[in-house]
């Protein structure tokens, strides 16, 4: 996995104010169906894991666990985060095939 790549697209979407960040905000998006890839730190909580991968899979959401929290929270300019749903198809597209 080319980490800078996709830390500097999901950089990009946060920009574009297109991702929702942390365990409620997603869960809200995923329900709404307004999340298009949810990212799941590999290092989240079982409680929080399973939730979060439970919602993804009964809404149809496609899912990506990433190494550890400081990554993601590092691509979007902020502290540690365990979630991040991407909420625009074209981001969440190029994502997926970056993630890879």
């Amino acid at each position: 996995m080319n980490s800078t790549k996709w830390m500097s697209l999901l950089g990009l979407a946060n920009r574009a104010r297109k991702i929702s960040s942390g365990e409620e905000l997603a869960v809200k998006d995923i329900k709404n169906g307004k999340a298009k890839l949810v990212l799941l730190s590999a290092d989240a909580s079982a409680n929080t894991a399973k939730k979060v991968t439970d919602k993804c899979k009964s809404y149809g959401v496609p899912y990506k666990l990433i190494e550890n929290r400081d990554m993601l929270g590092q691509a979007i300019g902020k502290e540690a985060r365990v979630v991040v749903a991407v909420l625009d198809a074209g981001f969440a597209k190029k994502l997926l095939t970056l993630l890879d």
